[in-house]
This record gives C-alpha cells, sequence and structure tokens, in this order.
C-alpha cells in the first residue's frame, strides 16, 4: 500500500517514529521528487536474526578484517554514499526531505549507520532506525568488494548482542536472501513489530569506541 503524503501535514521526525511504530515508512519517487509517499508492503522484508547466513568466502573476509568498522561516525557521508546512482539504478529514492528527517532522526539518537572505512576512506556502509527491540534498514551501499555486505554482518551482530528481536529489511532482493531474508504476510509482520518494539534493547551495548573483530561478530550471530 502506497499514498503519497498530504502536503498540509507536516512530517516531523515524531510523526516518522509512530510510522515505524505502525508498520509503516516514507520513499520518495525520486531525489528530485519532493513528496514522500507513506508504504506498507503486503509481504514484508526481514532478516532473522537467530537464522543469519554468512556464506563461508564471505565469513574469511570478515575475520581477515580488511576494513575497520565505525559506528554513527559520518552520517552525510553514508547517506551520500547511499543516495548515488549505481549500475541497475540510475536515480535514487533519497530526496532533500529524506535526507533533513534521518538527519534529524539521527542527532536524536534513532537513525544509526555501520561503516566499512579503509583508511581514512569510507568504502561502504548502511543505515536505518532503532526503535525499541526493532531495527529498520533503510539503504546501504559500497565502492569497495565486500564493504556492505560487511557492514550488514556486524550490523546483525549488533543487534543481536543489544537484545533486538526484529531487522527489517523492508523488501527481500537477491543481495538479501542470500543472508537468509525472508518475507512475511502483513498480518505477522505486525506481530512481529509489536513484539519488538515492546521489548528493551541497546544499541551502544557495544560502546562506540569498542573494537569489535570479525571472528567476535560472526560469533554473536551465531551464539
Amino acid at each position: 500500500m502506497a499514498s503519497r503524503d498530504d502536503i498540509v501535514i507536516e512530517i516531523t521526525p515524531q510523526v516518522l517514529l509512530k510510522a515505524y511504530a505502525c508498520g509503516i515508512f516514507p520513499m520518495a519517487e525520486s531525489c528530485d521528487d519532493p513528496a514522500l509517499y507513506w508504504i506498507e508492503p503486503q509481504q514484508r522484508g526481514i532478516l532473522p536474526l537467530n537464522a543469519m547466513h554468512v556464506p563461508k568466502r564471505l565469513a574469511r573476509t570478515v575475520r581477515q578484517g580488511s576494513y575497520e568498522i565505525r559506528i554513527d561516525h559520518d552520517f552525510e557521508a553514508v547517506i551520500d554514499g547511499c543516495a548515488l546512482s549505481r549500475p541497475g539504478r540510475r536515480t535514487t529514492w533519497i530526496n532533500r526531505r529524506i535526507r533533513g528527517l534521518y538527519r534529524d532522526l539521527f542527532d536524536a539518537g534513532y537513525c544509526h549507520t555501520v561503516e566499512a572505512w579503509a583508511g581514512n576512506r569510507l568504502v561502504g556502509g548502511l543505515y536505518g532506525v532503532a526503535l525499541n527491540g526493532a531495527f529498520f534498514g533503510e539503504s546501504m551501499f559500497s565502492y569497495e568488494r565486500d564493504a556492505s555486505k560487511i557492514a550488514l554482518v556486524y550490523l546483525a551482530a549488533r543487534l543481536a548482542h543489544g537484545g533486538f528481536r526484529l531487522l527489517d529489511t523492508q523488501f527481500v532482493t537477491a543481495h538479501l536472501a542470500r543472508f537468509g531474508a525472508v518475507e512475511v504476510p502483513r498480518k505477522a509482520y505486525q506481530r512481529l513489530l509489536t513484539e519488538a518494539t515492546s521489548a528493551d534493547a541497546d544499541w551502544w551495548s557495544w560502546p562506540k569506541d569498542r573494537r569489535v573483530t570479525g571472528a567476535e561478530a560472526l560469533a554473536t550471530i551465531a551464539a
């Protein structure tokens, strides 16, 4: 279900959080379209934290620690990366209003980033919204091989370590399906969402400056 937002109604970060709690999220038609659409899919993508699959080759790469993983370090660079066109996607849904709303959520402590760095260069990452025991993944990007995949592994590990119940991926792509993402009907999703948003969780159960090794991240997912 999608509906164009009424221009009379101001969408604030508080309105956005309430929408997430109801199972609705916003998207824009393109980066040049100032309007937002509220989306509530009939089939919702989730990545079960207790059944995530990490391919063997990727697990080896994660253990090697090729990239430094930073948390909430550079929101603007992450959303810039997510907004870039790439092969197979010439445009983006991240418009100015999306940027402003999620920047406000980031400043308020609800929006978070997981970033892969090679030296002083950001090479991949993702961002999303944490609300109690639910995390709503928004977008991810990669400039180097496996960078966004490694960020996803570290995200799942942080969520599992912090007691999160739900990792919402919105939709299931072939990329996410390799990690075990599945579709669930709207009613089943609503039950999972209610349970997750009623639970306590801690994004900072691993402190921001805590260096989590690849082996530790993989062990946390497998626990």
